[in-house]
C-alpha cells in the first residue's frame, strides 16, 4: 500500500500554466494522472511506466500536458500549458507496482486530489 500526496493545482487563467507533482511513499512502476470534472467520470489524463517506457496521453490534452517522472524520488509531475476552461477538474495522481499504463487493469493507489480551476 503506498500513499501519493499531489500539489500544485490552483486558480490559473485560460492559456496559463500549471504543473502538478505526487509523492509516493515507496517504489511505483507506473505512475499516472487522472482527473474528473464536475458532473463527468473519471478520465485518465497521463501515465507514464518506469524508465519511461510507455507514455500516454489523453486526445484531449495531447501537445498541451507533459508528464514526467523523478523515479529516484518517488515523484510524477504533470506540467500542463496552453490551459483551458474545459480542463478544470479535481486531478488525482495514481500509481501501482505493476505495468498497468496502456491497459485497462485499475490503478490501486491513489492520492487525494488537488483542485485545478481555469478561469475565462
Amino acid at each position: 500500500q503506498l500513499a501519493l500526496v499531489e500539489s500544485g493545482g490552483g486558480l490559473v487563467q485560460s492559456g496559463g500554466s500549471l504543473r502538478l507533482s505526487c509523492a509516493a511513499s515507496g517504489f511505483t512502476y507506473t505512475m499516472g494522472w487522472f482527473r474528473q470534472a464536475p458532473g463527468k467520470e473519471r478520465e485518465e489524463v497521463s501515465c507514464i511506466s518506469d524508465g519511461g517506457r510507455r507514455i500516454i496521453y489523453a486526445d484531449s490534452v495531447k501537445g498541451r500536458f507533459t508528464i514526467s517522472r523523478d523515479e529516484s524520488r518517488n515523484m510524477v509531475f504533470l506540467q500542463m500549458n496552453s490551459l483551458k476552461p474545459e480542463d478544470r477538474a479535481v486531478y488525482y495522481c495514481a500509481a501501482d507496482i505493476t505495468p498497468v499504463c496502456g491497459t485497462s487493469q485499475e490503478y490501486h493507489n491513489w492520492g487525494q486530489g488537488t483542485q485545478v480551476t481555469v478561469s475565462s
